[in-house]
């Protein structure tokens, strides 16, 4: 590194900046390419978590989605790895901790993370082909974007349909029909009328079948040349080995590039303007109240990086918490249920935009809606904010900067996401990653007064560049778009000539070929077995805090501070079980003995990272039993250590929910999220749907996170009545006196070391957050298991969604089992060699996959986002066969086994890395057990997995439980044609 200073050249590239970042302890370099252009930001540190992302600015100009089948096209061949699905094919034969790509608005990213220095270059080596040298192929773009094909009506007659496939096709089908993609996208189309991102990016599934092959080619060709690109490394391997990567692998193969793919500001609007739009809700549902009405305002540009960082506080200020004066106001309106879909600032966009509405109102309220949101505006404006919310969202924003995170993407790829919109668009990333000199500016003005309402005027009440936007409920939507569909499909079938049919029958089949087609990828690089390190991850407690009584972990957490409790529930009255999750959103948000809900939350945004309680079941590895607990988590800077143990104190000992109309508003609004959570969970829903009789934790996941849990929240809001209300208010309080007894509490405590002795020092004769400093969970804790063997499950559940989730669960052995580890093999095989055929490339479907789970030993498969049912079924009764079958061998194997390492050996910085360890002793998952496992995994080879398979697969047709969550219309057309018909619930 000390030859990259600043104006140095090194490999054809010149090094424009090298500043230190303080805040993450990490050296920021900027690069430029001077033979083509291209720009390369280089992060370094010392994380093993490497990250690499090659990211092109794509700029659509209509909604065919051209830029998302692109980003999935490339990913089906290149010129040097010229088989149909390198992308996958390479998720076999890596130890990645992330690889992907990402379609936004007016970008396309193509990332991955890995630990290893070979797997880093590897599967660079292949990204890079990937995009710059793509196959491109017509069948591909077929296969991954649309393609009509003909569907008889019944075997052995010329009579036929035609219909629409495709994996984007089928997503974004998925997606409209879900009303937070519906009001997302509408806001940019509203928002934006004279600039791309009035185009779905993603593609409409009107306009997606426009797209030809052609125009995909020149898309390409126009936006994916290093000129228009930005590399990006980061982590500990060494950025000089990068930069002669490059250039000598790909870069010296380009010249400069030309390509204009600015993107202009919006023309700003002289008056606000109105909008509406209608989103798929079934007619079974009362649509009185499922409207929603938004509020959207284009403010700053966004290479403007001292008002984008000052409007993202004003976002935390206004809405971040429950006590945050507009979120207030519009909750508790009485108007709506929750915040509408798309509320919040959005600072990835040409110009950014603010947003906030309310959700599941009546749409005669939309003009009280707006009428409320100016006239809290205008008195904030006129009164001021109160200090003490600014200084809770400075705070907030310090705390989530400085935290090292890997969920929901590795640190590294989360920086990059930080300043990737910004850095397209000419704005300085430094600006965003040292954020320190701008924040101690806003500072400073807040405290001479008036700064945020200044903001607040300039870019709310005195910007006439807004609109509203009501999104509203339309029974008969989504028939009449199917019948759109179909009207055009047989005007298409009606002007067919007998060789355009031959055609299409002609692509489809040689589609089939190649997609079932064995290949020879021995042209991919690889990981072995060689490379693979025998140990697992570990962290150990810390024993040198004697004065402490809590299970103590010494880690490098920058000055954070992590506590953690497993609360016991066994004692609790059954009844009372499915209220654990409401009990557990509430808690934190509805007051307390000593201060209302506004006070709490006030306090938790301004002195914590977060608290947050959560209901799970897990399993015991050795004794087998049923191991429910709440998890209550908090964090905080170690200055706040103390106000963070008085806040978990005060929430555990002067519980209160005597505010019952501030618990009915909860209560709608959890109800709310549970409800808009199905479309984007379906598939994970659908297998706790087939897996909650196999045991007891299966069932007490499905009643606090699955449709069961959804159904009683349902039943809940059915009695909104005082009585009503007081009863749910009673049952809540007698949940608190149940849980939080001294002895319930076996609590972990996670810092540095001067914050742990200070920790210490507090704690003596003053919580009751802990139990003792044993290890594993104390007796009396467990719940016994189901006596006898309980039906399995053959349902299906309908919603307005055009896609299907649909899965299928069996019981096998679990952890300490010596067939664990084959099994966990055979997961991922299936998922790879088979479902990701079947499900994906032949059926259309987002992705199918395949899991065991070693805690309870369940094995579900499932899929997401698929155009099919009875044809997805069948691949999973196929997917047996093919375990136990010959068609896979020692190479598959190898590669199934380095996936199951990948997993196992994923990191985690080093407070969540504390936490898991944590668990896994309360479960019963020793270091050891793990050793032992990975030591099997690695000693495994066909024959024993062979034996495996056969020993669960052979005979579990009659042992599966399968469920299903569409639509009605595919529901009846599957059960149709279905053996044994699926017992239908509605959702």
């Amino acid at each position: 590194m000390n030859r990259l200073k600043e104006n140095a050249e090194f490999s054809n590239y010149r090094v424009q900046r090298v500043i230190r970042l303080h805040l993450i302890d990490a050296v920021f370099f900027e690069l430029h390419h001077l033979p083509t252009g291209a720009r390369h930001i280089h992060i370094a540190n010392s994380d093993t978590e490497n990250t690499f992302s090659v990211l092109f600015k794509t700029v659509p100009t209509d909604s065919t989605g051209v830029a998302h089948i692109l980003e999935h096209t490339v990913l089906c061949g290149s010129r040097r790895f010229p088989v149909r699905d390198p992308f996958f094919s390479m998720m076999k034969r890596s130890m990645s901790t992330f690889m992907n790509a990402f379609t936004a608005s007016d970008w396309t990213m193509y990332p991955f993370s890995t630990q290893n220095r070979k797997d880093f270059y590897n599967l660079m080596d292949v990204y890079l082909d990937a995009t710059f040298f793509p196959k491109l192929d017509p069948l591909s773009f077929k296969q991954e974007g649309h393609r009509i094909e003909i569907e008889p009506h019944q075997a052995g007659t010329d009579d036929f349909s035609l219909v629409y496939k495709g994996v984007v096709y089928n997503e974004m089908k998925g997606a409209m029909s879900s009303p937070d993609q519906v009001m997302v996208r509408s806001l940019l189309n509203a928002l934006y009328p004279d600039v791309t991102y009035r185009h779905n990016s993603g593609g409409e599934p009107s306009v997606i079948p426009s797209l030809t092959h052609e125009r995909l080619i020149a898309f390409h060709r126009r936006h994916y040349h290093p000129g228009n690109a930005v590399f990006y490394t980061y982590g500990n391997l060494p950025l000089t080995d990068h930069l002669e990567y490059l250039d000598r692998n790909l870069l010296s193969r380009f010249s400069s590039s030309s390509t204009d793919t600015h993107v202009p500001p919006q023309p700003r609007w002289n008056s606000p303007r109105t909008a509406s739009r209608r989103y798929p809700l079934s007619d079974s549902e009362d649509l009185s109240r499922k409207a929603q009405s938004c509020i959207a305002w284009l403010t700053a540009d966004i290479t403007d990086a001292f008002n984008v960082l000052a409007l993202t506080l004003m976002e935390q200020i206004l809405l971040g918490n429950p006590s945050s004066p507009l979120r207030k106001a519009l909750i508790e309106s009485g108007l709506g249920s929750d915040l509408a879909d798309g509320t919040g600032y959005s600072p990835d966009y040409r110009d950014t935009f603010f947003a906030c509405g309310l959700k599941d109102i009546a749409a005669s309220d939309a003009p009280a809606v707006e009428a409320l949101v100016m006239d809290e505006l205008r008195r904030l404006h006129r009164d001021g904010i109160d200090e003490k919310l600014i200084d809770a969202a400075i705070h907030q924003i310090e705390f989530g900067r400085k935290e090292v995170t890997n969920t929901p993407y590795p640190f590294g790829l989360k920086l990059l996401l930080q300043i990737a919109a910004a850095y397209i668009h000419g704005g300085d990333p430094l600006h965003i990653l040292d954020f320190e000199k701008d924040l101690e500016r806003i500072k400073a003005e807040s405290v001479r007064g008036g700064f945020f309402e200044k903001l607040i005027d300039r870019y709310l009440l005195d910007n006439p560049h807004r609109v509203r936007l009501d999104l509203l409920p339309d029974p008969h939507l989504a028939d009449e778009e199917r019948r759109k569909e179909a009207a055009s499909l047989e005007e298409r079938r009606a002007g067919m000539t007998p060789e355009e049919i031959a055609r299409i029958r002609k692509d489809a089949e040689r589609l089939r070929r190649r997609q079932e087609s064995e290949e020879d990828v021995s042209c991919l690089p690889t990981l072995t077995l060689a490379d693979i390190p025998p140990t697992v991850p570990t962290v150990s407690r810390s024993d040198a805090f004697p004065r402490i009584p809590l299970v103590c972990y010494r880690q490098p957490t920058a000055d954070i501070v992590y506590f953690t409790s497993a609360v016991k529930i066994s004692g609790l009255d059954e009844t009372l079980l499915p209220l654990l999750p409401l009990f557990c959103h509430a808690l934190t948000k509805i007051g307390t003995q000593s201060g209302d809900y506004t006070d709490v939350t006030h306090r938790i945004d301004a002195y914590t990272g977060g608290i947050g309680l959560a209901p799970q079941a897990r399993t015991h590895i050795g004794e087998r039993v049923c191991l429910p607990f709440i998890t209550l988590n908090g964090k905080c800077l170690s200055r706040n250590t103390h106000r963070l143990l008085d806040l978990l104190q005060e929430l555990t000992e002067q519980f209160s929910f005597t505010d019952i109309g501030r618990l009915e508003r909860l209560l709608m609004e959890y109800r709310t999220r549970l409800e808009s959570s199905v479309i984007h969970n379906g598939h994970r829903l659908a297998m706790s749907l087939a897996a909650r009789n196999f045991s007891r934790a299966g069932h007490l996941d499905e009643i606090w996170s699955g449709i069961h849990q959804l159904k009683t929240m349902k039943s809940l809001t059915e009695d909104l009545s005082e009585t009503g209300l007081i009863s749910l208010r009673d049952r809540l309080t007698g949940i608190g006196e149940t849980l939080f007894q001294r002895d319930n509490f076996h609590t972990a405590v996670i810092g540095e070391s001067a914050a742990l002795e200070d920790i210490g020092a507090f704690l003596t004769d003053r919580s009751p957050l802990y139990v003792n400093r044993q290890p594993g969970f104390p007796a009396g804790w467990s719940f016994t298991e189901f006596s006898g063997t309980l039906p399995e499950i053959h349902e299906a559940w309908h919603t307005d969604t055009t896609v299907s989730f649909v899965a299928q669960a069996f019981q096998t052995v679990p952890m300490g089992h010596p067939d664990a580890p084959a099994l966990a093999v055979i997961s991922k095989l299936l998922r790879a060699n088979f479902l990701h055929r079947e499900i994906r490339e032949k059926g259309g479907a987002y992705g199918g996959f395949a899991i065991y789970t070693p805690e309870t030993g369940l094995f579900c498969m499932g899929s997401y986002r698929d155009p099919h049912i009875v044809s997805t079924l069948s691949a999973y009764d196929r997917a047996g066969e093919y375990a136990v079958s010959e068609e896979y061998g020692d190479e598959d194997v190898t590669e199934a086994v380095l996936q199951v390492c990948s997993d196992m050996d994923r990191p985690d910085p080093p407070g969540p890395a504390a936490r898991k360890s944590f668990y896994r002793e309360i479960v019963g998952l020793s270091d050891e057990m793990r050793r032992e496992f990975k030591k099997q995994l690695l000693a495994l080879n066909r024959d024993r997995i062979a034996q495996a398979a056969e020993t669960y697969f052979a005979d579990a047709a009659g042992k599966k439980s399968t469920a299903v969550i569409s639509n009605e219309e595919r529901i009846a057309s599957a059960n149709a044609a279905l053996p044994e018909a699926l017992e239908v619930h509605a959702i």
